[in-house]
Order: C-alpha cells, then sequence, then structure tokens
C-alpha cells in the first residue's frame, strides 16, 4: 500500500503553519499552536485518530485567537485530502457516538469529496479558559470544506463546555479513523460514479 502521508507548509500575513500527517500511524504526535487548549483539542485528535501529526503554527495571537486556529483547519483538511489521494479502497462512511462525563457526541461523516458541516452543539460556555469556543464551529468549518468532507456533529446534552468540546474532538478523531480505513475486500473508489 502507497504510503498515505502528506506534508502542508502555509504562510499569510497572519499565520505561518507547517503540518507532516500520516493516515497510517500510531498516534505519534507534536502539535504547537500557541493556544493551550486548542493544542490539546489537537492532541486528542491525533492520539485517538492513530494519525501521526506534527504541527507546528504560529500566528496572530495578540488580535485573538480565530486566524489561527481558522488557518489550522484549513491545513488539516488539506493534509488529510492530500493524504486521501483518490480515495481508493478507503472504507468512506462512519458514525461513533462519544461520552465525555456527562456530555455525548454523535459524530457521523462522509468522505464524499463535497463539504458541509451540520453543527448542532450548543455551548452554554462563551470561553473556555481563555479560548473562545464559538472557535470550534470554525474549526471544523475550514477542515471539513478543505478535507472535502460532509460531517455532521450533534450533541444531544451536555453542561460542561470542556468536556462537550472534548467529545466532539475524540468522536471526530474516531469517525476519522474508521472512514479513512483501507477496506481490504476493495480496491476501488466507493463511489458508483468512480471518483470522489
Amino acid at each position: 500500500m502507497e504510503k498515505r502521508t502528506s506534508i502542508i507548509d502555509r504562510k499569510t500575513n497572519e499565520t505561518n503553519i507547517s503540518l507532516s500527517l500520516n493516515l497510517d500511524g500510531e498516534g505519534k504526535r507534536s502539535v504547537s499552536t500557541g493556544i493551550g487548549f486548542f493544542d490539546h483539542m489537537l492532541d486528542l485528535l491525533a492520539k485517538h485518530a492513530l494519525f501521526d501529526l506534527e504541527l507546528k503554527a504560529t500566528g496572530d495571537t495578540n488580535v485573538d485567537f480565530h486566524h489561527t486556529v481558522e488557518d489550522v483547519g484549513i491545513c488539516m483538511g488539506l493534509a488529510v485530502k492530500e493524504a486521501l489521494g483518490n480515495k481508493a479502497g478507503i472504507v468512506r462512511f462512519s458514525n461513533v457516538s462519544l461520552p465525555m462525563q456527562e456530555s455525548l457526541a454523535n459524530i457521523a461523516l462522509d468522505i464524499s469529496g463535497r463539504s458541509a458541516l451540520v453543527f448542532n452543539a450548543k455551548l452554554d460556555s462563551r470561553k473556555i479558559g481563555d479560548f473562545d469556543s464559538e472557535l470550534i464551529k470554525e474549526f471544523l468549518e475550514a477542515f471539513t470544506v478543505n478535507a472535502g468532507l460532509n460531517l455532521h456533529v450533534d450533541v444531544p446534552y451536555g453542561e460542561n463546555a470542556h468536556h462537550i468540546a472534548e467529545a466532539i474532538f475524540k468522536g471526530l478523531a474516531k469517525a476519522l479513523d474508521r472512514a479513512t480505513k483501507v477496506d481490504e475486500r476493495t480496491n476501488e473508489v466507493p463511489s458508483t460514479k468512480g471518483v470522489l
């Protein structure tokens, strides 16, 4: 099997990001964005997806965290898309229901090549530490658009914003792990169209 890896370097006037990704890894990761809570979420994502991830990002965090979070989402999406190549043989679909303490996140995704995000999660807290909770959706939006994913995030209940965020990122990790896996029974692109 060909290596399913990618390297993304992206520099703008707002951020500078270098990223390497291996979809068939062991969950080895080194993440540094200058945003503690965001690093924690990305660390969870790589660990539970069993992706090897090296990510170094600097940005205008003196303004706020928005540009860095969004641009990391862009780069993560591009990396997944590049590493998947033509998507031949992948499982493509997955869904996960993941609990975290009192919170539950239901994640469903389709690596369809067509991006869409449905985000149904109520985060009553505007901040998780010094992190704006609305940036979770911003990250997922940038990620799905650039990866070409259809992603549905539904959190039917939860009280603690940190727990809700963890459930979302861990659920996304497990869903990505399953959907990006190679199905040994076929080496065809999983679409009647023949392309994704």
